[in-house]
């Protein structure tokens, strides 16, 4: 039976991209991200890696629509950064520069107001990275105005990196015995000035599709594409406040994915030899692990509690738990995968940034390709690479 978000029109598996693997020219292929000989620079290879802020863009719409305020657009710059910018962390890879593409209907928009805000969202985040040790030029970008592709509007980007191969994580040297750590998605840690939701920039299809009221569809059509019976079926406004939340439900769906690289870098600085995988819980949740490594068995034993907003989700729509953990980072947005006895000084070193971390779990072999084990209170759930 498939999932609720595969009914909602997600595949958060992306079947059908494996034919693009004969084109690309990759030299690390069991790493997180495709790296590329740098032809300028012997020795270093080039990252390149491109990610939207999937459908939160819709929500910020549906905000705006509500209140006439465009400041519901500035949060998705961070969105944006983040999704490329911790990916090609995942490789060990340091930024260069960061390009946006933002594509609207006009028709429906104020460009201007929108571009503003946006470009206030990425001035505010890359200054927060810069005070944090992390280094990006922005090289600027392009908007495009689509009114016949366009329902409302797309933000997205792309980043290029550089990584020294000899220093590069190629998700070869994961083996048995190592252990994983878990770095919490929500909260807030000493670089944030607010409390995050912690479900980052995946899953909000299902999330919208399921907490927003049903009036917003009728009232604003544009937010869905109801070919095919999709509809809205929430029961709560976007300024509906819930204690659990601690926050209204809008404010949970559009937090701003957190950024990792200040902390992975400081990782990889003071126990990089340590470390054999970096995971980016972004598309496919807690199985995301499942694309490094060679013949291991990932056990997750020892997960955090998942965050409220899982839970809100999760009661909602009626997904499955085993789905849940597939769609969403369920409370652990990154993963280290580290020999044993760094443990306690990568938790350190992320602690000292106010960012929770634990052990979570650990790597056993595999005799037939990449497993992951989650064992929860809501029941074990068994996954494979294929």
């Amino acid at each position: 039976m498939s999932s609720k978000y595969a009914r909602a029109g997600v595949d958060v598996k992306k079947r059908g991209i494996e034919v693009f693997k004969e084109s690309v020219q990759n030299l690390l292929p069991r790493a997180f991200c495709v790296v590329s000989r740098d032809p300028g620079l012997e020795g270093y290879g080039l990252v390149t890696h491109t990610d939207s802020a999937g459908s939160k863009p819709v929500q910020a719409y549906l905000h705006w629509r509500e209140t006439g305020e465009y400041g519901w657009f500035t949060g998705l710059a961070q969105d944006v950064i983040a999704m490329n910018l911790d990916d090609i962390i995942c490789v060990g890879a340091h930024p260069i520069n960061f390009v946006d593409y933002i594509a609207l209907n006009p028709t429906r928009i104020d460009k201007a107001e929108l571009l503003k805000n946006l470009n206030l969202g990425f001035k505010e985040c890359i200054r927060l990275l810069e005070e944090n040790g992390v280094n990006i030029i922005f090289s600027g970008g392009e908007t495009a105005d689509l009114p016949d592709q366009i329902r409302t509007l797309d933000v997205s980007g792309t980043i290029n990196g550089r990584v020294d191969l000899s220093r590069a994580i190629s998700g070869e040297d994961v083996k048995p015995g190592d252990v994983i750590i878990g770095l919490r998605s929500g909260g807030k840690t000493r670089y944030e000035k607010r409390e995050n939701s912690g479900i980052m920039c995946n899953g909000i299809t299902l999330a919208r599709l399921c907490l927003m009221h049903s009036e917003y569809q009728r009232l604003y059509p544009e937010i869905l594409d109801a070919e095919g019976g999709r509809r809205y079926y929430g029961r709560f406004r976007f300024n509906d406040y819930l204690d659990d939340l601690g926050m209204t439900v809008g404010e949970a769906i559009l937090s701003p994915t957190r950024i990792f690289a200040p902390v992975i870098l400081k990782v990889l600085e003071h126990s990089g030899s340590e470390v054999t995988g970096l995971i980016h819980n972004t598309g496919g949740g807690q199985t995301k692990c499942l694309r490094i490594g060679m013949n291991i068995h990932y056990i997750k034993d020892n997960l955090p509690e998942a965050d409220p907003i899982f839970h809100l989700i999760q009661r909602e729509s009626g997904e499955s738990w085993r789905a849940m953990y597939e769609n969403y980072n369920m409370g652990v947005g990154f993963e280290i995968i580290a020999k044993a006895e760094a443990s306690d000084d990568i938790i350190s070193i992320s602690e000292s940034f106010g960012l929770e971390a634990k052990v979570i779990g650990r790597c056993e072999r595999s005799k037939d390709g990449n497993k992951l084990t989650i064992k929860s209170r809501f029941g074990d759930f068994h996954y494979s690479q294929n």
